[in-house]
């Protein structure tokens, strides 16, 4: 019996099963990465995202070269071809993987006819496992991120004295919502140079034009484990004591701020989540660090990314067709092309988007979703945006994320209520609105802001069904003091800013 692994492009790490079952006979187990040109071009991903998988794919090959495993990196159209091939050559029985977290891949893989066994070794890369999940959710009414990060807390011992949160509190998000100030003096993002591999991925992206989203130049991602450690170090020194106060603030022209640039090299399998979280509590220790920021930070990586990964798993497969609304606008070409919109908000985060492929959770869901949401643009049509337009994006986080979180297409499976807002709330938390040739008081008139006539829109077509959402209540009582007169106007506006769309 023959067994070969396949490394899977977003689990780039030699922590996975199937590396650590096969150690002690890697000099006699075949091992494959494959690049699939057909793949990549099912969506149009920003071409730094593909920049970033491949060139990590590539590294992480040689990585594995150099540590006397016998590796064979297929650059191919498709998955079936070289796999076919490879089994062949090698007289391969079994075919090792570490379960896809993505379903439809999941299913692509299952779909394959390849002249081998398959076994699905478990995905060791979050804290909590599908089945953990899943175990846990059985007990709870509703499953509230809250409580499902305090049962994380308790469970792995972090931040606690005791059975008690360090603090006396689990949690001090009320601390981590300050608005900008002006002159705020914020850290240097930690970039890299391309190196040679990188470049030749550049140069093969721009050839082979899988995709013409996004500036693919300058690349200042990291590709490499040792790079991934190098921005997490940064980010502990340099951005942890500062992160949780201005965490939701947008400010024109800064693109990270305080914000750690983890999330890629988490989803990648380049940094574990656990590594992640010991640095930020063995740092809170060490250099008396404010414990809104390391709680703000931990309960990111501890609570939300584990939570949207358990809930992915734990929804039925059509949770991905999800809308609650029945919301059916389709996307607005200006989410491609940032230059077409004359919201300064909106076109100031999507032309970050293009230049980086990143926009911190603030910018992704109360400018991006939240427009999306009261404009009633399809859920299905910007969770596809927003899949291809990240660097961090895949299945399982953004159907979560986009589907529940920002678009509340789920009905309240993940949010006990839509996080709808107009720009009164962009204004508070961004210098946004005092660039922008729309007023961001005015609700009705010729200068009237989009997200305020779309946000009285949303609430006024909306109505009866919100009522139902028992923290809707109070927001819902301000249309009573609405007159007829100007909910007309509202309506005829939101109605008039899409016909302009489609001429």
């Amino acid at each position: 019996m023959t067994i070969g692994i396949w490394i899977l492009g977003d689990r780039l790490t030699t922590k996975q099963l199937t590396l650590q079952n096969n150690q002690d006979r890697k000099q006699q187990t075949p091992v494959i990465l494959i690049e699939s040109s057909n793949y990549v071009r099912q969506r149009p991903y920003h071409r730094q995202k593909l920049v970033l998988v491949w060139s990590a794919m590539r590294h992480f090959a040689a990585e594995l070269k150099a540590d006397n495993w016998q590796v064979s990196y297929e650059i191919s159209a498709d998955f079936a071809t070289p796999l076919q091939a490879w089994i062949r050559q090698n007289q391969i029985t079994e075919l090792q993987i570490t379960s896809p977290c993505d379903r439809p891949f999941f299913k692509l893989i299952q779909n394959l006819d390849l002249n081998c066994a398959i076994t699905f070794l478990a995905d060791n890369h979050f804290l909590w496992s599908k089945d953990e999940f899943i175990t846990w959710s059985k007990s709870r009414k509703r499953l509230l991120m809250e409580d499902f990060y305090r049962e994380g807390r308790k469970r792995f011992n972090i931040l606690m004295d005791g059975k008690k949160p360090i603090g006396g509190k689990w949690n001090y998000d009320k601390d981590n919502r300050q608005p900008p100030k002006q002159n705020l003096q914020t850290p240097e993002p930690l970039t890299f140079k391309a190196d040679a591999i990188t470049q030749e991925v550049i140069d093969w992206v721009k050839q082979e034009k899988f995709s013409d989203y996004g500036k693919i130049e300058p690349f200042n991602w990291g590709v490499t484990r040792q790079q991934a450690q190098a921005v997490l170090a940064h980010f502990v020194q340099e951005c942890l004591p500062n992160f949780g106060t201005y965490q939701d603030a947008m400010i024109t022209g800064e693109y990270t701020m305080w914000h750690g640039l983890i999330s890629p090299y988490l989803n990648l399998g380049l940094l574990e989540p656990i590594e992640v979280i010991d640095a930020v509590e063995t740092a809170y220790y060490q250099q008396e660090l404010p414990l809104n920021c390391v709680e703000g930070f931990i309960r990111q990586v501890m609570g939300w990314r584990e939570y949207m990964h358990g809930i992915y798993y734990h929804q039925p497969e059509g949770y991905s067709q999800s809308n609650w609304f029945e919301h059916h606008h389709p996307l607005p070409e200006f989410f491609w092309d940032a230059s077409k919109t004359e919201m300064n908000c909106l076109r100031q985060t999507l032309t970050q988007i293009e230049d980086t492929a990143y926009g911190h959770h603030i910018q992704r869901l109360m400018v991006l979703s939240n427009f999306a949401l009261i404009s009633g643009i399809s859920p299905q049509e910007i969770e596809n945006w927003f899949h291809s337009a990240f660097i961090d994006a895949y299945d399982w986080v953004m159907q979560t994320n986009v589907i529940g979180m920002g678009q509340f297409a789920d009905g309240g499976v993940l949010a006990s209520k839509p996080y709808a807002a107009s720009a009164n709330y962009i204004n508070k938390m961004s210098d946004y609105c005092s660039g922008c040739q729309y007023n961001k008081s005015d609700r009705t008139g010729d200068k009237a802001c989009p997200f305020n006539f779309f946000y009285w829109d949303f609430l006024i077509r909306h109505r009866d069904r919100l009522h139902s959402l028992g923290r809707m209540n109070l927001v819902l009582s301000h249309l009573k003091r609405m007159s007829d007169t100007e909910a007309q106007e509202i309506s005829f506006l939101a109605a008039k800013w899409w016909k302009e769309q489609k001429t």
